[in-house]
């Protein structure tokens, strides 16, 4: 199945408390329809430190994930969130494109 939004995607938060944040995808969970978002909904978390990775202990604030659905994809070309259509081109590649501005935003991989 084609997915709609892909990792380094740049999206738009429509919904929930960071709402109109704009990020780029770091990691998609699709068992669980939920994207990490590049600097949306940060989270603290309280680490243990590590002596053998040399890590530190203390409050580290992270991204958390959230759902698939509230997130809308850039559109380069029109600079607006929307939603993504899939089409055909000469050539037969499967290409998403934005339907606002019927622009090929990239191929599906």
């Amino acid at each position: 199945m084609a997915q709609k939004i892909l990792v380094n995607d740049k999206v738009m938060v429509i919904a929930g408390k960071d709402k109109n944040k704009v990020g780029k995808v770091l990691k998609i969970l699709r068992d669980k329809n939920k994207v990490i978002v590049e600097g949306v909904n940060k989270v603290k978390r309280h680490v243990k430190p590590n002596p053998y990775r040399n890590e530190p202990g203390g409050i580290v604030e992270k991204e958390a994930p959230i759902d698939i659905s509230n997130v809308a994809l850039l559109c380069d070309s029109c600079a607006k969130p929307t939603r993504v259509g899939f089409k055909f081109t000469e050539d037969g590649k499967k290409v998403r494109f934005c339907k606002k501005c019927n622009e090929v935003i990239s191929k599906v991989q």
